[in-house]
């Protein structure tokens, strides 16, 4: 699109301070003369640029021709680019060409210091549909649906607004207004199949979701649970658990003392350490922890 080449061009010359003809007619896999007539339009805009002929020559911008800088500093222009990076995770908005405009205005090099993607090994692609077809239904102010998997393992067709895409503690929410509810609700989005974008339309400055916090996803009642856990665990220990709540004994086991979700997440989450960790306290945890452990045993003693 010419108009995205223009702002381009005007980039690039005050980047590279001058570019030929040749060379930019290269870079954008145009004919010379196609630059050329990009030239006399930006001129013709009042952008100044001026064309030198002979050795050393090319087209130019002017040096006057540069927006204020000082009005951001140099922390602010580092966490702006962060931010763009972070965005493109999730591929909300093309980043790349803002990336490089930025980066060329602010007189940074692109480094590539950091890359962020928050969808999970194994399921890239997956993710970052499901991302995109939220996002068109709360950019378009679109219906979707979906078949959603609650925590109790039960499974129902939702159709809802969609309002927000919210991360919070290591994982992507949906928060939306739920016409099968008639009230906001939070999605987990890793549980969410099926999505779909519906035809019905919705004013998005009609809803006021409350902040996650104060929705019902809110934390269920917390217990106290102490675990050990052996030396082998280390690696889930530190990923898992603040470092104030673990202890290193001198037998280089350790001891997390923490408050979590009293319901059924608690145990399966217990279990998926294995033999690695024993729960100390409470004792009314212990004891289901083992009831758990003599149903999965029955299921393997099956004849």
């Amino acid at each position: 699109m010419q108009i995205n080449r223009l702002f381009e061009i005007v980039y690039l010359l005050i980047d590279k301070k001058g570019m030929t003809a040749n060379e930019l007619a290269a870079h954008f896999e145009v004919s010379k003369r196609t630059i050329l007539r990009d030239i006399d339009t930006l001129s013709m805009a009042g952008i100044p640029i001026y064309t030198m002929q002979g050795k050393g020559g090319g087209i130019f911008i002017h040096d006057s021709y540069v927006l204020n800088k000082a009005l951001i500093s140099k922390d602010e222009q580092n966490q702006i680019l962060f931010a763009l990076q972070s965005m493109s995770a999730t591929q909300h908005i093309e980043t790349k060409n803002i990336l490089a405009r930025l980066q060329s205005l602010f007189a940074k090099q692109d480094n590539d210091w950091i890359e962020v993607d928050f969808s999970r090994w194994g399921n890239s692609h997956t993710d970052k549909v499901k991302f995109e077809t939220l996002k068109k239904g709360i950019i378009n102010e679109q219906a979707v649906s979906f078949d959603y998997f609650s925590s109790s393992s039960e499974t129902a067709g939702r159709k809802v607004y969609p309002l927000k895409l919210i991360f919070k503690s290591k994982s992507w929410y949906l928060q939306a207004f739920c016409l099968l509810k008639n009230d906001y609700r939070t999605f987990k989005i890793n549980r969410m199949r099926n999505i779909d974008i519906l035809n019905d339309t919705f004013d998005s400055k009609a809803f006021n979701p409350p902040k996650l916090e104060e929705s019902e996803y809110q934390i269920p009642c917390l217990i106290n649970v102490k675990l050990q856990f052996a030396p082998q665990a280390t690696y889930r220990i530190y990923d898992e658990f603040d470092e104030p709540d673990i202890i290193k004994n001198e037998d280089d086991s350790y001891l997390v003392s923490m408050d979590i979700p009293d319901d059924c997440w608690l145990y399966d989450y217990i279990l998926s350490f294995g033999a690695l960790v024993e729960v100390l306290e409470p004792q009314n945890v212990r004891e289901e922890v083992v009831r758990r452990l003599e149903n999965i045993r029955s299921i393997y003693l099956k004849t």
